[in-house]
């Protein structure tokens, strides 16, 4: 049994991450971190935890010198950049502070100065099912660039780097639980709106792993959690369909789904899966990749448990969210 810590356990993905290792048959949960609750009884950030035994909330910092085995870091980008990882531990960063290999980078997509350059080199950027951990420090993927990585990085190759874009929409919850003014109800609900247009930070970890840029356009869905990436290519070879086989033959957690069938969000949400769809526009003949996930589930708090458990020598299915048929 390794034990655990989570930090920022009160924010969306830390509770999501919460969730996962109450579930999980080889992890203990050790310590609490948030410093808005802490010294408060877990029940604080939801009363249903009140039936479990767990350890109340401590300070961030009390939670990662606990001497956990893992920890989860759920904190914001320049806060976890300053994280300094216990001696021994297996650690994933679910935030963007590790995500990118050229510090510069941070200045620019992230609006800091990376206060650690030299200890990037440390970190080992995880899709889990392409770019698997290699390292005791994980940079969790983002939820945008794990749906696009997921439907492109098996195509690399076999589409025109030139010209790929990608149209992904996601549900308000990817924003995180601090109060904005574009996340009120009465700016999302019966509203659909593009952000972070041309600039959105995902943009430089999908081209780092790809190998080229996209052009990445988001928009926030009116409704609580999901995710859909549409990635629109022009083939250079037509075994599109048998590298993206290849690549989830094998996948519990990723599903390629039949010519002609769709992947939809009512199926992954809440879940920790994945589908993949690929069709071909009759008129121009360009590829159509199209990848369904939960923000919080795969694109967040799912992957980085499926991480832990690869860097643990565990099953990557154990505590995840996969079986049931929604309605």
């Amino acid at each position: 049994m390794s034990s655990v810590a989570i930090l920022g356990a009160s924010g969306y993905s830390g509770q999501e991450t919460l969730d996962r290792v109450l579930a999980h048959p080889g992890l203990e949960l050790l310590a609490l971190g948030s410093d808005s609750l802490a010294g408060s009884p877990a029940q604080a950030l939801d009363p249903r935890l009140a039936r479990l035994d767990l350890p109340a909330f401590s300070s961030n910092d009390e939670a990662l010198a606990a001497g956990a085995d893992v920890v989860f870091c759920c904190l914001d980008h320049e806060r976890a950049a300053a994280l300094q990882p216990p001696d021994g531990a297996i650690v994933v960063d679910l935030s963007g502070a590790h995500r990118l290999a050229d510090a510069a980078a941070y200045d620019e997509w992230y609006g800091f100065t990376h206060p650690q350059p030299d200890a990037l080199a440390g970190w080992s950027y995880a899709v889990t099912e392409l770019l698997p951990p290699t390292t005791e420090l994980i940079a969790n993927p983002g939820c945008y660039a794990t749906a696009v990585l997921l439907a492109l990085l098996p195509l690399v190759g076999a589409i025109d780097p030139a010209g790929v874009v990608v149209d992904a929409k996601s549900g308000v919850s990817g924003a995180g639980r601090t109060l904005r003014e574009s996340s009120h109800a009465g700016a999302v609900l019966e509203n659909l709106t593009p952000y972070r247009v041309g600039a959105h930070q995902h943009e430089p970890e999908i081209a780092q792993a790809l190998g080229f840029d996209v052009c990445l356009v988001t928009h926030l869905l009116p409704i609580r959690r999901g995710l859909l990436a549409t990635c629109y290519a022009v083939p250079t070879a037509d075994d599109l369909r048998e590298r993206l086989d290849a690549a989830y033959a094998a996948s519990p957690v990723v599903s390629v789904l039949p010519a002609g069938v769709a992947p939809e969000l009512s199926r992954v949400q809440g879940t920790d899966a994945a589908e993949v769809g690929l069709f071909t526009d009759r008129a121009t003949g360009r590829a159509i990749v199209i990848c369904a996930l939960d923000n919080l589930g795969k694109g967040a708090a799912g992957q980085a448990v499926q991480n832990a458990n690869l860097a643990l020598g565990l099953d990557e299915t154990a505590g995840l969210r996969l079986a049931g048929v929604l309605v």
